[in-house]
């Protein structure tokens, strides 16, 4: 690999996500790297018709795609809720794009939405006066998460969505390898009072230490609450047969008719499912291993030129939190988007289950991040 291919692998992992907003954690994307971008088109009526985990699949099945195209070698990627963002070296270009493409055309063909993609040249973001850097956290010792800083992200969602750098679907039929991609466990009932979902993005011409001040008045206000705010239980997600996602997850699968697929997903789920509920240990595989990888691993808070969370938290930490975001707004800081529910929800990418870097993304299960943006967006109008 050249150095610039090996540059993601090369960025040191922090633990603690009091330190977020640390500069010197973030090194800046190598200058021939390229920036890929999703989104949902019309989320917003998606989610108003209770689509959600459609939503969330279609975002996450961008993730699976381009890991599964890449053959498993690390990149830098954000999960959004209803889309998601990573960075490309160059030599993985292509097969990234084509992912994208194919991508699309199944979320279109599968899911019934429409899937909007873009890859942005880093120089192009640069030649903005904006940037592009990356740091790792390690919410456990099993993986880490990309973090973005620098303006250059919001940027390239912002010129997908003016129609710039797009990439065109894939031929009808096309289906992008979804491997590892599911969505078994059941939503999240809070435990504490409320789901909420929190978007904070620095308002234009804010300055950057004010920012930085509010960012971490609001992380260290989750970091008093049990566990962080987690949403996913101690012992794991609800589990139960036969899944909510089954159709979802037929949806993923190659070859044969859909009913043949459905089928085969249904017979695999089951034997998932015995195997978890009894705790049974087959082939190297440890059930209560699993699951409590699953809770550490689980991506409920991420940072991608704004502050992403879904906390499960109290009414109490909901008001402390809408109090200071809402100062911090009236100071021109930040805009924000907040948004309340009664469940999360989890879709997983678990390549193997047999290693401890499976992936669990977090959205809230009744709107989730997009309604968050749409709070965001009515603030600004």
């Amino acid at each position: 690999m050249t150095s610039g291919e090996s540059f993601y692998g090369g960025i040191p992992v922090f633990r603690g996500f009091t330190s977020l907003m640390e500069p010197a954690l973030y090194a800046p994307l190598p200058d021939d790297w390229s920036i890929g971008v999703a989104d949902i088109v019309d989320s917003t009526k998606a989610i108003a018709a209770q689509r959600y985990k459609a939503v969330n699949m279609a975002g996450a099945a961008v993730i699976a795609a381009v890991t599964n195209a890449l053959e498993g070698r690390e990149f830098p990627f954000v999960f959004g809720g209803d889309g998601a963002s990573f960075a490309v070296a160059p030599s993985d270009l292509e097969a990234a794009r084509e992912a994208l493409a194919a991508t699309a055309t199944w979320v279109r063909e599968d899911l019934d939405l429409k899937m909007r993609v873009a890859l942005v040249p880093a120089s192009a973001i640069r030649a903005q006066g904006l940037d592009v850097r990356v740091a790792r956290f390690g919410p456990s010792a099993n993986l880490s998460y990309a973090m973005f800083s620098g303006g250059g992200l919001a940027w390239a969602d912002a010129a997908m969505k003016r129609g710039e750098f797009a990439v065109a679907e894939a031929p009808a039929g096309t289906q992008p390898d979804l491997s590892g991609l599911s969505c078994r466990f059941e939503v999240m009932p809070t435990a504490r009072g409320l789901i909420l979902s929190v978007l904070v993005m620095p308002a234009r011409g804010a300055d950057p230490h004010a920012f930085r001040k509010v960012i971490e008045d609001i992380i260290h206000l989750v970091e008093r609450s049990p566990d962080g705010g987690r949403p996913v239980p101690p012992q794991g997600p609800p589990l139960k047969w036969p899944p909510q996602g089954l159709e979802f997850e037929a949806r993923t699968k190659r070859g044969g008719p859909l009913v043949a697929r459905r089928a085969r997903v249904l017979a695999y789920t089951l034997f998932v499912y015995l195997i978890m509920r009894f705790d049974l240990n087959v082939g190297g595989f440890v059930p209560n291993i699993y699951k409590r990888q699953v809770v550490e691993n689980s991506d409920f808070r991420k940072y991608d030129d704004g502050l992403r969370m879904i906390l499960d938290c109290t009414p109490q930490l909901e008001r402390a939190l809408s109090d200071r975001l809402a100062a911090a707004a009236r100071d021109g800081i930040v805009r924000y988007g907040l948004y309340q529910q009664d469940a999360a929800m989890m879709t997983c990418f678990t390549p193997s289950a047999l290693r401890s870097d499976h992936v669990h993304f977090i959205d809230g299960a009744r709107g989730g991040y997009a309604s968050a943006a749409t709070a965001l967006k009515a603030m600004m109008a």
